[in-house]
């Protein structure tokens, strides 16, 4: 499961109801990232929130909606902590250090959330899917907004501005893939370290408060 560390105030799944409805979802996401969207069966969600197979058609249509909607709001909170960056006060610099920070701190903290919402885009229905990949379109360009702020100052040395987002992105998301609980780094941690990652990537000598110890790496392994 997610570690209990709240990033910015993020309370997981506050805003489906009823509890049915949320306790559905929150055994949803637990199924689909121990076992996949495909050989996870209604019965194995309904059986995780200790309800019967049919409670769960009362709340979900189907298996493809509850992935649908774990997905809208996974996709909804990253699109909403980088916008937020990228429209905050500050250098560019400060504003890419504040969107890795933040955004590498939710995919640890919410690592389980995150395994589903970044890996499953393929499961979704044609319509849904497209949904969800304009949010993704919406999350790049504030990225790269970013970026190209950055450039414009002189701040950053950066020869090609998408494929340097694409690499900012996918660095961050990837962390939800390995992030396990029991490691040596708090998801603050590891958002310190990909910040200064990131910030050196760009061109950048990160400055921005505690500088993390670069003599230990990540523990990579199983995410819990």
């Amino acid at each position: 499961m997610d570690s209990p560390a709240d990033n910015g105030g993020y309370q997981p799944w506050s805003e489906v109801t009823p509890d049915a409805a949320r306790r559905l979802l929150v055994a949803a996401v637990e199924a689909f990232a121990e076992r996949g969207y495909h050989a996870t069966t209604t019965r194995d969600i309904a059986g995780r929130a200790g309800m019967s197979p049919a409670a769960l058609y009362i709340h979900y249509k189907t298996k493809e909606e509850l992935l649908h909607r774990i997905s809208r709001i996974g996709h909804d909170k990253a699109l909403e902590i980088l916008e937020t960056a990228a429209s905050g006060p500050g250098t560019a610099a400060d504003r890419l250090d504040e969107a890795v920070r933040s955004f590498v701190g939710w995919h640890a903290a919410h690592h389980t959330t995150a395994r589903v919402v970044q890996y499953e885009l393929d499961a979704l229905a044609v319509e849904h899917r497209s949904e969800i990949v304009a949010l993704r379109r919406q999350s790049d360009a504030a990225v790269r907004r970013i970026i190209s702020d950055g450039v414009a100052a002189g701040e950053f040395e950066v020869p090609d501005v998408p494929g340097t987002t694409l690499a900012v992105l996918s660095l961050c998301i990837d962390v939800a893939r390995w992030f396990n609980v029991t490691g040596s780094r708090t998801p603050e941690e590891v958002g310190a370290l990909y910040s200064d990652l990131v910030l050196r990537m760009v061109g950048t000598r990160p400055d921005h408060g505690t500088r993390p110890d670069h003599g230990t790496r990540p523990d990579h392994g199983t995410a819990r």
